[in-house]
């Protein structure tokens, strides 16, 4: 009996002590053939997979965050054979009506610029139906001496979303709205530094069960578009690499047939004052869950591009995802 009673309390114990303790990741293989237009470049066949880790802990007010991954992109290099590395650790809390988020964390997919991993903080509240956030360490990576600071408020004022912060070197400013069912959305990144002005327009809306939505990126003669959005990874340059002054156009249109997600996707690139460097993509994606809980993805593209005939290529990417 004093044995099932200690196991018992054991047992107990331990429930207790993982309770407010959660463990999610995911991990995802894929197949990429690439073929060539051009019979200067060779074809090309690879495996990879991607695998994430988040462990969270939560004790009362106060969450703590770490995100591991262990990356296999080439099959070479220093995470070839799959080695776990440290992404985000952070934690999040309240001080009286102020939210706190502090430690080392990306700071997430952007329309226009790439994001960055660096030791941040990050404070918000609202007063009087404004939010107010101070934010430091966007821009300064480990062991750097100069973090940014960013400065901004936000509100809603007769149904339209904006929000205004002054940073390092710029500002950014959002708007978003929904007019007859249609969502409209603004990014606008005005920058000190001389023609380095960015911006997106986005509108979405959904017609007869299809999903459809525009969108057009812009970037003045000194900068570029290097961010993540439905428009293209340029941040990755998996889908093609941004040049200085080029605006990106997309048109993006999607359903659910038969149990499969499809996507498909026109993106245009113009040079803009460059000569002969205009390029365009089209792309189509199927996503379809499957009974083992896993997801198929398989994606095809096809890039054209006015530069070089050696930069031409189709793209067939098989995707198995899976989360837990």
């Amino acid at each position: 009996m004093k044995k099932l009673i200690a196991a018992a309390v054991a047992t107990s114990v331990s429930a207790i002590a993982f309770a407010d303790v959660s463990i999610t990741g995911s991990l995802k293989t894929n197949y990429t053939h690439k073929d060539y237009q051009s019979t200067s470049v060779n074809d090309s066949d690879a495996f990879s997979h991607e695998g994430n880790l988040s462990i969270k802990g939560k004790s009362g007010d106060t969450n703590v965050v770490m995100n591991f991954g262990a990356i296999d992109a080439s099959g070479t290099g220093t995470n070839a054979t799959g080695a776990v590395t440290s992404e985000d650790v952070y934690l999040t809390t309240k001080i009286g009506d102020v939210n706190v988020k502090m430690g080392t964390y990306d700071n997430g997919d952007n329309a226009l610029r790439a994001s960055t991993r660096a030791p941040r903080f990050n404070a918000t509240t609202e007063m009087g139906g404004f939010k107010l956030s101070y934010l430091n360490g966007n821009g300064g990576g480990s062991g750097t001496s100069n973090q940014n600071d960013e400065v901004g408020i936000s509100t809603s004022l007769g149904g339209v979303n904006v929000s205004y912060t002054a940073k390092d070197g710029g500002e950014t400013i959002k708007a978003s709205t929904s007019v007859g069912g249609v969502n409209v959305s603004y990014v606008g990144l005005p920058s000190d530094t001389a023609d380095s002005d960015r911006d997106l327009i986005e509108l979405s809306t959904t017609m007869n069960g299809v999903g459809i939505k525009l969108g057009q990126a812009s970037a003045e003669t000194g900068t570029s578009i290097t961010g993540d959005s439905w428009l293209g990874d340029y941040e990755g340059t998996t889908e093609h690499d941004m040049l200085a002054g080029q605006d990106a156009t997309g048109v993006e249109l999607s359903t659910s047939v038969a149990g499969n997600k499809i996507t498909f996707r026109n993106i245009n690139v113009d040079g803009g004052a460059s000569a002969n460097t205009d390029w365009d993509m089209n792309k189509i994606i199927v996503t379809r869950p499957l009974a083992s809980g896993a997801t198929l993805e398989v994606t095809y593209k096809d890039i054209t591009d006015e530069a070089s005939t050696t930069t031409d290529v189709e793209v067939l990417d098989i995707e198995l995802a899976v989360k837990f």
